[in-house]
């Protein structure tokens, strides 16, 4: 999508310090950090949010689930860590593009803030 700021990370138009990146996903660190560790994680497909996911989504966030699993661990977040989806305007997603949220690095608090 041409107005995306996801998509245009995932075209190098935009830089981002990336933590990892294979064929289907990318996960790079947040402008924005509200942890010491925070890492965004998002498909290179366009999708909008949770609600535009489909049966044929499925491998690809199974794909996701498990790459947070080892960015984490290589990030050295194995006393536990935050994953976090935010979908829709009301649920506070402002990014278009259906993301995760890998948070760690401190004692997490919950609810947040």
């Amino acid at each position: 999508m041409a107005d995306c700021i996801f998509c245009k990370i995932v075209s190098k138009e935009i830089p981002s310090k990336v933590v990892y990146e294979d064929d289907d996903i990318m996960a790079f660190h947040d402008i924005e950090p509200q942890a010491p560790t925070h890492v965004i994680v998002i498909p290179k497909k366009h999708i909008q949010s949770i609600d535009h996911i489909y049966e044929e989504h499925k491998e690809l966030l199974g794909h996701i689930l498990l790459s947070i699993k080892n960015i984490a661990k290589e990030l050295g977040l194995e006393d536990g860590y935050r994953v976090v989806n935010n979908c829709g305007e009301l649920g506070g997603q402002t990014v278009n593009h259906i993301h995760f949220h890998l948070l760690g690095g401190r004692q997490l608090q919950w609810p947040p803030g």
